[in-house]
């Protein structure tokens, strides 16, 4: 069996990009540019409430893994950019993702977002590493389409 390469610097960079492009298209309503960041069989997993939502379609960052597939840990924060600065953080959490080189473009196979809180915070002190799913706040009910 042939050996996959290792993670080159370029790969590196590519899945930076991607996160960039996700968070750039999710935060200015750019729906082609959000969608055409995911495999056609991506799905993506929110984990953050009592009742996870899932979708299965079309900074500190971690890669792990080769220049085929690897694994990606990165930070998610919300902001309400209502009325005057400062602004209020609505949420601290974080991502797993499982990304794919396809086609030489790197996408998402899988993205989970968690809150901060649960296993990641298992090694600090005060937390035993419990997820506690929060109720989900009416304003922020997913409605089908």
């Amino acid at each position: 069996m042939a050996r996959v390469p290792s993670l080159t610097v370029r790969d590196r960079i590519a899945i930076h990009e991607l996160l960039a492009r996700y968070a750039w298209a999710l935060d200015t309503g750019d729906v082609e540019a959000l969608v055409a960041c995911f495999t056609p069989d991506a799905v993506m997993i929110e984990e953050v409430f009592e009742e996870p939502d899932r979708w299965v379609g079309h900074a500190g960052i971690l890669c792990e893994g080769d220049s085929r597939a690897c694994t990606v840990r990165s930070f998610a924060f919300v902001t309400e950019c209502r009325g005057e600065p400062p602004y209020v953080l609505r949420f601290a959490g974080h991502y797993l993702d499982r990304v794919v080189k396809t086609g030489g473009t790197w996408r998402f196979r899988e993205r989970i977002v968690r809150l901060w809180d649960g296993e990641v915070l298992a090694r600090f002190p005060g937390h035993d590493g419990t997820r506690k799913p929060r109720r989900r706040p009416p304003q922020l009910t997913v409605k089908p389409g």
